[in-house]
C-alpha cells in the first residue's frame, strides 16, 4: 500500500485505538442495471425505459466501511444528485470527502485510519491540506487500479444487484431507492463483514464476534 502519515501518528490502527475505514465511490444513472430474474419459459422479461429518462442525471455515492475490534461494522455514506443542469456539481469534491470523514469521526467517536484509492481528488494539494488539519486522521493509499482490494466495492456490487431491472421514472425516485437500500445495509453488520474476505486480505478474530482487520491489512498484503 502507498505510505500514509504512519510514523507521526502511530504504527497501526491498534496503536491508535482507531477505526479502519475503507472508502469508495459509485454512481448510477436512470438506465436500470441488468439482472437475472424469473419468467415463464420462452417469455423474456422486458424493462421499458423511455429515451428521455435514459441519461438524464446521475446519483453519486461515496461510502465508508468502518471496522474495529469489539465493535460492530459500520457503513457511512453521502449521496449527490446530478440533474445535468448548467453549473451543477457532477461528483464529489475534496470538501465533500472532508465532510464525509468529519461525519464518520463524529459518529465513530475515535481516530480513523482511512484506506482509499489514488483518485486525483484524494491526493491533490487541497485534499492533503484537509487531511493535515485533522490530527485524528491517518491515510493510506491503495495500489494503482486495485479495486479488488477494497471491501467497499462489495457495497456497490450488492447495491446494484438489488436495483436490477428496476426502472424509476425520476432521479429523485432513484435516489430514494438507493438511500433505502444503503440504510438497510447499515443494519446488517454481518453483511458488511462478509465484504472483507472477498478481497483476499488477512482477517483476524477480535474479542467480539465480528471479524476485524489485522495489522497486516494496513500493509495491504494478501493472505498466503
Amino acid at each position: 500500500m502507498g505510505q500514509g502519515k504512519l510514523a507521526e501518528r502511530g504504527k497501526t490502527a491498534r496503536d491508535q485505538d482507531a477505526w479502519i475505514c475503507f472508502e469508495d465511490e459509485a454512481g448510477q444513472s436512470l438506465r436500470p442495471p441488468k439482472a437475472g430474474t424469473w419468467s415463464r419459459r420462452g417469455h423474456i422479461p422486458v424493462v421499458t425505459v423511455t429515451v428521455t429518462v435514459m441519461g438524464s442525471g446521475r446519483v453519486s455515492v461515496a461510502g465508508l466501511i468502518c471496522l474495529k475490534p469489539g465493535q460492530r461494522s459500520r457503513l457511512i455514506f453521502r449521496m449527490l444528485l446530478y440533474r445535468g443542469r448548467r453549473g451543477e456539481q457532477k461528483g464529489f469534491r475534496e470538501v465533500d470527502y472532508a465532510r464525509l470523514l468529519d461525519a464518520a469521526h463524529q459518529q465513530l467517536g475515535g481516530p480513523i485510519v482511512l484506506v482509499w484509492d489514488n483518485l486525483t481528488a484524494h491526493r491533490d494539494a487541497k485534499m492533503r491540506g484537509l487531511i493535515d488539519s485533522r490530527p485524528w486522521l491517518t491515510v493510506f493509499y491503495l495500489p494503482s487500479y486495485a479495486p479488488e482490494l477494497n471491501p467497499a466495492g462489495g457495497v456497490w456490487s450488492h447495491l446494484k444487484r438489488s436495483l436490477g431491472n428496476l426502472a424509476p421514472a425520476t432521479l429523485e425516485q432513484l435516489g430514494a431507492l438507493i438511500r433505502t437500500r444503503l440504510k438497510q445495509m447499515q443494519y446488517r453488520s454481518n453483511l458488511l463483514d462478509a465484504f472483507v474476505p472477498h478481497t483476499g486480505l488477512t482477517v483476524a478474530k477480535g474479542s467480539a464476534m465480528n471479524p476485524f482487520l489485522s495489522t497486516s491489512i494496513l500493509r495491504m498484503k494478501r493472505a498466503p
